[in-house]
């Protein structure tokens, strides 16, 4: 059987989504609650990596199991057994076939920037007392859509077959204290979100121009973009599916 599991957790403590060598990691500790809770090894295949510091408010997983599992049983137990930093949401059967990463539609993102000094949300935004125009930054986020070759705000020498992306959503919001980035595509690069809102700030500040983003993306060259903004503000909020769902366990 196949089962997908969504959860969210805080990334503060973590050094990223994947498993690292010597550093604690959120796989790392799914993984070792679900093979202890149901006294086997357990592999679980996410939708996609998350760096060091970053959040997710959803992130979906799949994995297999040999025998038909009590979703509601296990989820209860996970959530007892985890961390606080990590919670699970839901669980539920799937064909042999669905895959958590492959099957994936779109992902969202927000990236959060306060602009007053605020204690109870340090974890998870930036703190950026300095005025920015969202105009011009939603003129420039503009030139985001479509489909297009990202290199220039992907981490340097990335292994990835292809820097083709296609983004469908990407503005600025204001909230009270705060300033929301949502950009929403059907994959990401390594760092892209934060090289995209570090070079938007910069628009923002008239540092550079709204239509310097047209240049900047044929360039292809990370050097020519801005500078990656703190993980901590970012967040992976939303994964879209197609219904994969069977019949409850």
């Amino acid at each position: 059987m196949r089962y997908f599991l969504e959860l969210s957790f805080d990334g503060t403590d973590f050094h990223g989504w994947q498993r690292q060598p010597n550093a604690p990691s959120v796989q790392q500790h799914l993984e070792e609650a679900m093979s202890l809770l149901l006294a086997c090894a357990i592999e679980v295949v996410a939708a996609g990596r998350t760096d060091a510091g970053v959040h997710a408010d959803q992130m979906v997983v799949h994995f297999d199991s040999e025998s038909v599992i009590d979703s509601a049983d296990l989820l209860h137990r996970l959530n007892r057994f985890l961390p606080a930093s990590i919670a699970i949401h839901d669980m539920f059967a799937v064909s042999v076939e669905a895959h958590a990463r492959f099957d994936a539609l779109s992902r969202r993102y927000c990236y959060r920037i306060s602009t007053v000094k605020n204690p109870f949300n340090d974890r998870y935004a930036w703190q950026l007392i300095h005025p920015l125009d969202l105009d011009l930054m939603n003129e420039a986020a503009a030139f985001l859509l479509g489909t297009q070759d990202f290199e220039c705000f992907s981490k340097a020498h990335t292994d990835v077959k292809t820097f083709i992306c296609t983004v469908t959503h990407a503005a600025f919001e204001k909230k009270a204290n705060e300033i929301h980035f949502e950009i929403q595509a059907d994959r990401f690069l390594r760092n892209m979100v934060r090289a995209i809102v570090g070079t938007l700030v910069e628009v923002g500040m008239h540092k550079r121009s709204a239509e310097s983003m047209v240049q900047l993306i044929a360039s292809k060259s990370r050097a020519q973009a801005g500078v990656s903004v703190p993980a901590k503000g970012l967040s992976l909020v939303a994964i879209e599916y197609p219904d994969l769902r069977l019949n409850a366990s």
